[in-house]
């Protein structure tokens, strides 16, 4: 993974970058958090300037996420429904778990985008029901774009900091990764296997 980081990074500058961090947002086993955190590490070495690498890497960000809204806004709220009748035993959902998500939603969305811009897995998730919701556009990428540019300024600043020996970072990051994911797996089977409609 970090070989293929590299390589986009070497191919494309801060292009590169963007390319990244929106394929993160689209296919979330790409680690934001490696990418960043090599881009601060070619910061380090004068490959490339901070600000910029940070302003590059949010603009993919956002657009990475702008993908699942306009998925969730072309869906809607309404026409969820016979997925969650058909599919809501694996995705352990009753009709009124959606609509107590999507009034919680109505009422605090803004911060809510905001909060899950820190938050592995869920960062990416969250702007499926911000497009269900209809969410205005404008407050949407505002409010994405902010998140996204405090964590991925602190993500760059960590690799600008330990610079050569972000390696060393990378070693253990990957495997939490991987933990972290199975860790998120087997909470997802256990609550299929726990669940039960309220009906």
């Amino acid at each position: 993974m970090t070989d293929f980081i590299l390589d986009a990074m070497a191919w494309g500058g801060y292009v590169g970058i963007f390319l990244l961090m929106a394929l993160e947002n689209i296919v979330p086993p790409i680690p934001s958090e490696v990418i960043m955190g090599l881009g601060g590490m070619a910061v380090a070495r004068g490959d490339m300037h901070l600000w910029p690498l940070v302003a590059w890497g949010t603009a993919g960000t956002t657009v990475g996420n702008y993908f699942w809204y306009f998925i969730g806004r072309n869906v809607g709220y309404k026409r969820f429904r016979p997925v969650i009748d058909r599919h809501g035993r694996w995705l352990t959902l009753d009709w009124s778990d959606v609509q107590r998500i999507h009034d919680f939603f109505l009422r605090h969305g803004g911060w809510v985008i905001f909060v899950f811009r820190f938050m592995p897995a869920f960062r990416t998730i969250i702007s499926l029901p911000a497009g269900m919701t209809r969410m205005g556009l404008p407050r949407f990428l505002i409010w994405t774009f902010l998140g996204s540019a405090i964590w991925n300024s602190i993500l760059a600043a960590a690799g600008l900091y330990f610079g050569s020996n972000f390696g060393v970072i990378d070693h253990y990051v990957g495997p939490a990764a991987i933990a972290l994911t199975a860790l998120l797996i087997a909470g997802y089977l256990y609550r299929v296997a726990t669940w039960r409609p309220r009906g």
